[in-house]
């Protein structure tokens, strides 16, 4: 649950093998590299140790210079200090480092205001160069009153850009606090406040520093070996393991025997707060995958109901297997749509469910059902939408909370199939959709190959498109549109794309309608693009072996990552390293007029 380790650099003349080698035999598997006077490694060394790093199971982060930060206002000073980051961050990439520590900075007179428009101001000329590293920025808090940047300050930054995470020191809080966490509940509260402020996945591993303290009325004064303050470990460690909160630990004190003493003391907590069963509750999943976010059930009559929610959705079945070949029950799948929640409720926001059910897992029968059931709770939201084919309203279902979402996995719905368009102008479609889909005997290089080409015609209209795995074999490009055109618009618009591409490269692509004549070639489905016609969202999952998830890709990426990569169990790290690389699909803001006459349609 928690991974210790120390801020500190190899010492001269050790080798960096024998270094990390050392560090396994105390029980370290977290190092932090302070960088905090400048850059003493270049790109090589990084990668080389950072390789050393992850064949011991060690996790890095690396502490920026002390002169980058975010709040310099001399304009030639400011280009330094964000060149400084930015570089840090880059070296985070190069050392497979999960975050990079660095200050917020300095207030100076200033008011939150203007210190908050100076940080968006420098994030803002770096984000570009650094959001897709999958190196996340963490912003340590504040521990003196001269210092910006307190949790709440760094939750404000952090819903602006997605890559920033918080860093907690704890001597700061502590310090900030007038030496308020000397108890296992006040370690509580500042845990409790930061899953009520970020997603569970941003904050999974916390990942926080350590060392004992002296304070004054204006906050910290110095660090002192551990024992001669009042901050302790051990009961940090109780609240994290009651709390079920997976956390990094890196002691920055200046004494061996204190980094010795701070570990003993977070193992003893550990230990003694080891969870115990109480009454009939009991966690929703198997225990097989680590989520974040855990939700517990208790039993209510022939079932379940989860608890610690904004309502109680009642539960049944979570030990059913649903993935028999992997050992995933029910439960699990229903955990994972729990816990991806905060990254897949915005795509699903306003937006009609069609509902594809396997009551029996993956491998067992499946149906698909528009109608919202006439057992769903009262409080969960319908959506009627008229269907001309039955010439009446059909009421879907819609899950615009996590409670709801996790109602509507419950019925089986291992995918969440959205409307392209929101019910308020269901006629109107919010992205036009590449669907890429390899016929028998295409291969995944071929899918990525294709996809290629279709950003190549996309980047030339002006027009950006953003690539999603399918979670199965194929492939999704969606490209955010003002909803202003209509279905069948859309759906010309990429048919006639997909057959410029079939016709500059017949061997590879396809448009041809009757399966049997299309070969082994990726097939360009245009016609996702139809009114009431879902496709699987992103984040969704897929009733196949491994339980794989519809993950957004890097352009970069494409052709690279293999479809079955990212599953219920693995995207975690993922998204943490990114957060929601498929978040510029909701602004929208692209009209197709040009690309049309460019391609001559109308």
């Amino acid at each position: 649950m928690i991974r210790y380790g120390i801020s500190k650099l190899p010492p001269e003349g050790v080798s960096d093998e024998a270094y990390l080698d050392g560090l396994v035999a105390r029980g370290h598997d977290a190092l932090e590299l302070p960088f905090v006077h400048g850059f003493p490694w270049k790109e090589k060394r990084c990668r080389t140790f950072g390789d050393l790093a992850a064949d011991r199971g060690i996790a890095l982060s690396v502490h920026a210079p002390y002169f980058a930060v975010l709040t310099v206002d001399d304009a030639e000073k400011r280009v330094q200090t964000l060149a400084a980051l930015e570089h840090t961050m880059k070296l985070g990439k190069a050392l497979g480092a999960h975050t990079i520590v660095a200050h917020t900075g300095y207030v100076k007179g200033r008011t939150p205001e203007e210190l908050h428009e100076l940080v968006d101001e420098g994030l803002r000329r770096i984000e570009s160069k650094v959001r897709h590293l999958g190196v996340a920025l963490g912003l340590e808090t504040t521990g003196t009153d001269r210092s910006f940047g307190t949790l709440g300050d760094i939750a404000l930054i952090a819903q602006r850009f997605s890559f920033v995470r918080p860093v907690i020191d704890w001597a700061h809080v502590h310090a900030k606090s007038g030496g308020a966490l000397t108890t296992k509940d006040a370690f509580l509260s500042v845990i409790n406040f930061l899953r009520s402020e970020f997603p569970g996945w941003a904050i999974d591993p916390l990942h926080t520093q350590f060392t004992d303290n002296e304070f004054g009325p204006k906050g910290e004064i110095r660090h002192v070996p551990y024992g001669s303050g009042t901050l302790r470990a051990d009961p940090l460690a109780a609240a994290a393991t009651e709390a079920g909160m997976r956390m990094i630990v890196i002691s920055e004190a200046k004494e061996e025997s204190s980094h010795d003493a701070i570990e003993v003391a977070l193992r003893a907590g550990e230990a003694a707060a080891r969870p115990e069963s109480t009454g009939d509750g009991r966690p929703l999943s198997s225990g097989s995958i680590t989520f974040p976010d855990p939700v517990t059930i208790e039993r209510d009559g022939d079932a379940y109901a989860t608890t610690g929610l904004g309502r109680r959705v009642r539960l049944s079945n979570p030990d059913k297997p649903f993935f028999p070949d992997d050992g995933y029950t029910k439960g699990d799948l229903v955990q994972y749509y729990a816990s991806i929640a905060p990254l897949l409720l915005p795509h699903l926001a306003g937006r009609a469910l069609s509902m594809s059910r396997y009551p029996d897992g993956a491998t067992g029968p499946s149906f698909y059902e528009k109608q919202c059931p006439s057992h769903a709770p009262e409080w969960l939201v319908r959506a009627p939408i008229h269907s001309s084919h039955r010439g009446e309203p059909i009421e879907f279902c819609t899950a615009p909370d996590v409670e709801s979402l996790i109602w509507v996995a419950n019925l089986g719905c291992i995918e969440m199939h959205p409307w392209l368009s929101r019910v308020e102008r269901h006629a109107y479609p919010d992205f036009a959709i590449f669907d890429l889909d390899p016929q028998e005997g295409a291969t995944w290089q071929q899918v990525g190959y294709v996809a290629g080409l279709v950003n190549v015609i996309l980047e030339r209209l002006g027009l950006a498109g953003y690539p999603k795995t399918s979670g199965a074999s194929g492939m999704h490009i969606y490209v955010p549109i003002e909803p202003q055109y209509d279905y069948a618009r859309v759906r010309n618009f990429v048919a006639t794309i997909g057959h410029m591409i079939a016709a500059a490269d017949p061997d590879s692509v396809t448009m041809e309608w009757d399966i049997a004549r299309r070969g082994p070639k990726v097939f360009i489905d245009h016609n996702q693009n139809v009114g009431g016609k879902t496709i699987a969202s992103v984040y969704s999952v897929r009733p196949v072996p491994g339980a794989p998830v519809s993950t957004p890709l890097l352009w970069q990426e494409v052709g690279q990552v293999e479809p079955g990569d990212f599953t219920i169990q693995t995207i975690w790290e993922r998204v943490r390293q990114y957060g929601d690389l498929f978040a510029p699909v909701l602004t929208g803001g692209q009209t197709l007029e040009g690309a049309e006459a460019a391609l001559g349609i109308g």
